[in-house]
């Protein structure tokens, strides 16, 4: 399939465990930090201070103000979710940039963390624990 060329904004995709996020930078100048995600400010989506830090941790890193960032997600627990939007940005910025790659790789930000749930195995209650066992 052909990649059209958008002159509006930059995409990217991110991925956590079972979450994917497409963003989106817009090329548009902005004033101040503004994230939509799902249609919901950053901050009312993600409520915990925490996760917004996440969220905010590629733009800090690399020292962008301004900057207008639209992020459909799907998938995943909200955890998952934070960590999807992240690595998109994160990737959208490089997209952008190729000389942001040192910054952004030396705060971990570009490696997809390929950590997911182990799957259930036949025989046994969970992926690893095993039913209880009696002797007599």
């Amino acid at each position: 399939m052909a990649v059209k060329e958008n002159n509006k904004y930059t995409p990217a995709v991110g991925r956590r465990k079972s979450a994917i996020a497409r963003v989106r930078i817009l090329k548009e100048a902005a004033k101040g930090i503004k994230i939509v995600v799902n249609e919901k400010d950053y901050k009312e989506y993600f409520p915990y201070f925490e996760w917004q830090e996440i969220v905010l941790k590629p733009l800090k890193a690399v020292g962008r103000d301004n900057v207008s960032v639209s992020v459909k997600i799907h998938g995943g627990g909200p955890k998952g979710q934070v960590g999807a939007v992240a690595h998109g940005i994160a990737r959208a910025l490089l997209k952008e940039d190729e000389e942001l790659r040192p910054t952004l790789r030396k705060e971990g930000l570009l490696t997809r963390d390929s950590r997911v749930k182990e799957r259930k195995k036949p025989g046994l209650r969970k992926a690893r624990r095993a039913p209880q066992w009696s002797k007599r």
